[in-house]
């Protein structure tokens, strides 16, 4: 094992994964703890625990938290800070704990194309992250997509975060599928992401792309009940009107957003793969960055800001 340098740490609304690195952010060792909604109150014990085995090895090291530890459940509140921002923005708005060496990550704010408020905190890490890993992200225009629970479309501009709309496909994929009658009718079957059912339900979106999408969502159901659709198969046949919906409002809400129609998709590499696929369908290309990387790579570039920042005030008294 080499010589680890700092902790960087996801603590999310139902998971906190922390990293043991070494100063290229390479990862050596993993730990897992509860979420912020299970830890309100008690960040800092459950993080001392997490901690214990690596600092009674290695001592104290500084650490880089990003997610919902920030947020108004969390340990200390980052305030958003807003758009348009520039990764060295977000470095510099980082806040700590009282007398500990943590630097909480804040999220971003803006007002979206249909002049609504809107957050996103996570996000800016993995953003941070693809960054770092692709130079030509930081000149001209570029459409960023990171799908989840909440999606975010993401438009950057000469390397800043200007604006981002976010869908909640996720979340809504989930409340349909375990708790409507669209996609079963009994207890839960199982079922096979993606496929030709994901196909078919990108492809009936496209037909009539006009349509709002509250007109179409019952196909999950009337399509069963015809005989056309498996109810095995029906979930990934919500799963893909859903993400085309998505796609296709995106498109339409940032035009032109896309530099050579080309979208920069960050996230699980099974949900990004639906996205690419759904997006050839508008003849857009797709790259693709698995978001656990591109987090850890965006941690990894705050802790160099910040101990380059440190070290320049130490030289300066």
């Amino acid at each position: 094992m080499g010589d680890p340098q700092f902790v960087a740490g996801d603590w999310g609304t139902t998971h906190c994964r922390l990293f043991l690195c070494q100063a290229d952010g390479s990862v050596l060792d993993t730990i897992t703890g509860p979420g912020a909604a299970d830890s309100r109150g008690r960040f800092e014990a459950i993080f001392d625990g997490l901690r214990a085995p690596w600092q009674q090895r290695y001592g104290a090291m500084p650490t880089i938290l990003c997610g919902m530890v920030g947020s108004s459940i969390g340990w200390v509140q980052a305030p958003y800070v807003a758009c348009p921002a520039l990764p060295k923005q977000i470095a510099a708005a980082c806040v700590s704990p009282p007398e500990r060496s943590i630097s909480i990550v804040p999220g971003l704010s803006c007002r979206n194309r249909f002049g609504a408020p809107d957050f996103l905190r996570g996000e800016e890490t993995q953003i941070m992250g693809a960054l770092s890993n692709n130079a030509a992200l930081c000149r001209g225009h570029h459409l960023l997509c990171l799908p989840g629970t909440h999606t975010k479309w993401v438009l950057l501009q000469e390397g800043a975060i200007s604006e981002f709309l976010t869908a909640p496909t996720g979340e809504l994929f989930a409340l349909l599928q375990d708790h409507s009658v669209l996609v079963r009718d009994g207890p839960q079957v199982a079922t096979t992401p993606g496929g030709e059912s994901f196909e078919q339900g990108v492809a009936e979106f496209n037909r009539f792309p006009q349509a709002q999408l509250l007109h179409r969502l019952f196909e999950c159901r009337s399509r069963r009940l015809s005989g056309e659709l498996a109810t095995q198969d029906a979930a990934a046949f919500l799963s893909g009107l859903l993400i085309a919906s998505d796609i296709a409002g995106a498109l339409q809400a940032l035009p032109h957003a896309a530099a050579g129609r080309t979208v920069q998709l960050i996230g699980s590499p099974a949900l990004t793969s639906l996205y690419a696929r759904a997006l050839e369908r508008h003849g857009y290309a797709s790259t693709q960055f698995d978001g656990a990387i591109a987090s850890i790579t965006g941690l990894g570039q705050i802790h160099r800001q910040l101990h380059d920042k440190k070290v320049v005030m130490n030289a300066a008294h």
